[in-house]
């Protein structure tokens, strides 16, 4: 947009004669064009033959295919269903929030039948779920958590989403050219329970690394436990807010101990996973061993039942599996993977609150897996689900090039 002066401001107002343009102004606003909704009418042409319509011999009939459509004979596209999806399950918006925005927009979409087409799409985008899991379990390392659930219509009060990540949760969090290096993906698992039983059937007999926090339950597996740093360091700050103000205390030192651990960490979080574990025996692994002799040294002046005991005695009974980084480089210090990728959900479920049936829970732990993947490895959620819902029902079988990291999408 042009803002001139009028043409008999053109005037220079001491002499009379013309002015020239020596040059210009601009600055910028940013508009909002909100949402268009389109009604799309498919039609499809029939055609028969008049000859044997005349000779009253049977008469052939051809038409067009019924276009596919991920969820047969509805009116739901590709690029509606997506963005429901990405609404609730990226965005935090319930559905019944969904239903008063489409209102506005003069359309009448109720709750209930977005609901339903969640439940209709799940058995489409489950092949491509079940692959990235099966990739997943190749994996070196598997980063595990665990949150509450309320399921209404389920026999158990708490139930249970888990969540399985590999990778890291960003695209450009590692710039190092590394053929080893995990796919990123997150994989969530409803479960009407905590038992170990549950983390145990989803890894179906991994025996890699699997980096948790001290939760007994995932001992019942077959992976090799890693500990998480930041669990233990979590641990001594509690201790620290209840020291005497002012003073420092053995809380203080350990937190320093580990700020050392997580320095060098800083310091190699783009070397590929042979120079990491390199520099861990060198740098990491002498701080490890000053660390336990202090622990051991700690516990015996220390009331266990105290902050700073409670402190020293998690770190002690979680020992082995927090020095297991050393072992690998594919390993992180902490298991903040996964606390970030459980976090999504956790505050989509401020939101909706529950899940009504044990389907919905599913469904959900679906579509936010796919969202979150796609997250993941630089893709936006809408474009990536819009691009399976097209696909998908064309050639169910061929999934492998609808990876998240498979696909290039503008």
């Amino acid at each position: 947009m042009v803002h001139d002066i009028e043409e008999k401001d053109k005037i220079c107002d001491c002499c009379g004669h013309e002015l020239h343009k020596i040059g210009e102004d601009s600055c910028e606003q940013l508009d909002f064009i909100p949402a268009q909704i389109k009604v799309i009418e498919h039609i499809r042409p029939k055609y028969s033959c008049r000859s044997c319509e005349q000779q009253g011999t049977t008469v052939q009939i051809k038409i067009a295919p019924v276009p596919a459509s991920p969820i047969p004979k509805s009116f739901a596209t590709a690029s509606l269903l997506s963005q429901i999806i990405t609404s609730k399950y990226q965005y935090a918006l319930p559905l019944y929030r969904q239903e008063s925005l489409f209102k506005q927009y003069g359309i009448e979409l109720s709750r209930k039948t977005m609901s339903s087409w969640m439940l209709c799409i799940t058995p489409l985008l489950m092949p491509i779920y079940n692959r990235l899991h099966t990739l997943q379990l190749k994996q070196p390392v598997i980063h595990g958590d665990e949150t509450p659930l309320k399921v209404i219509n389920e026999d158990k009060q708490t139930c249970y989403m888990w969540v399985y990540c590999t990778g890291t949760d960003s695209p450009d969090a590692n710039n190092i050219e590394d053929k080893n290096k995990p796919p990123n993906s997150v994989l969530y698992d409803y479960q009407n329970s905590r038992a170990g039983r549950c983390a145990n059937d989803y890894l179906q007999g991994f025996n890699g690394y699997l980096q948790v926090d001290g939760y007994a339950g995932y001992e019942q597996t077959n992976a090799t436990l890693a500990g998480c740093w930041a669990h233990a360091r979590r641990k001594f700050i509690e201790a620290q807010t209840v020291q005497v103000k002012g003073k420092t205390g053995k809380a203080d030192w350990a937190i320093n101990h580990i700020q050392k651990l997580c320095r060098i960490e800083q310091d190699i979080k783009n070397k590929t996973a042979e120079e990491k574990q390199h520099i861990r025996e060198a740098q990491s692994k002498p701080l490890l061993d000053q660390f336990k002799i202090w622990l051991d040294k700690s516990a015996l002046h220390v009331p266990p039942k105290s902050a700073i005991g409670k402190a020293i005695g998690y770190s002690i009974r979680q020992w082995l599996k927090l020095n297991r980084f050393i072992e690998s480089g594919h390993i992180n210090i902490d298991n903040n993977r996964a606390e970030r990728a459980i976090k999504p959900f956790v505050i989509g479920r401020k939101n909706w609150m529950f899940s009504n049936t044990k389907n919905g829970a599913e469904a959900s732990a679906v579509l936010y897996s796919l969202i979150e993947t796609a997250k993941a490895n630089g893709l936006i959620p809408f474009n990536y689900l819009k691009h399976l819902l097209e696909q998908l029902p064309n050639k169910p079988e061929d999934i492998d090039h609808l990876l998240p990291w498979n696909v290039a999408l503008t």
